[in-house]
């Protein structure tokens, strides 16, 4: 099957999560498009890694939603459900709204300027058409009020969803809906400095509730 470039060489400290981002990234963006067969021994040459780190990707993969795995058969990309989409972005904008408004009570100055950081990079990324950094910025911003919150359990939650939601963030990043994503940041950035948390998590889940997907997929 043919794979897009991998960019760099991963570093066996991460490798097993350079693996998983890359062959997330490589559906996410369509490179393995749904229904393709994923195949421990060519992916592993495209990576320049063993089929270890490959099948451990594979395994987070399928619990996300990702990729179908039939044990001893095949593993393919997952299709898009609408529904199973709509659900995952439920899910996060609650537990995104609950981190702000659990952290507004605790963020420090240092934290509420790199979420400004973060809006600023949003912005820059939606400027150039590139929906990946867009996605990297937008992950930073949100995940200071998660990182703040107290409740590590926020974050473990949200890995089970946030992956489902990436083929739907990477068409949403090049709509009108995602070009008003660093406004709508501003506001949740500055209803936390105002110490307004209810404010705060109603933004933030007004902010996830315009997470679509093409139209192709619904």
């Amino acid at each position: 099957m043919p794979f897009p470039p991998v960019r760099g060489i991963h570093a066996r400290r991460l490798l097993r999560d350079e693996v998983y981002d890359s062959i997330r990234d490589a559906v996410v963006v369509g490179d393995l498009a749904p229904g393709e067969q994923l195949r421990d021994g060519e992916l592993g040459e495209w990576l320049g890694v063993s089929r270890t780190p490959v099948r451990e990707a594979l395994l987070r993969l399928a619990q996300a939603g990702l990729v179908e795995a039939d044990p001893g058969r095949t593993t393919k990309v997952a299709p898009i459900d609408p529904e199973t989409f709509t659900h995952c972005r439920e899910i996060a904008a609650e537990l995104y709204a609950l981190a702000a408004r659990r952290a507004v009570v605790a963020l420090t100055d240092e934290q509420l300027d790199q979420m400004a950081w973060a809006n600023t990079q949003l912005q820059d990324a939606l400027n150039a058409g590139d929906p990946m950094a867009a996605i990297t910025a937008d992950d930073a911003f949100h995940s200071v009020p998660v990182t703040a919150s107290g409740n590590p359990l926020i974050a473990t939650q949200l890995e089970t969803v946030t992956p489902y939601l990436r083929r739907g963030e990477y068409f949403h990043f090049g709509t009108w809906a995602g070009a008003r994503s660093p406004e709508q940041h501003e506001q949740i950035l500055a209803a936390l400095r105002a110490g307004d948390g209810e404010r705060a998590a109603a933004l933030t889940r007004e902010n996830f509730g315009g997470l679509e997907l093409p139209a192709a997929s619904e």
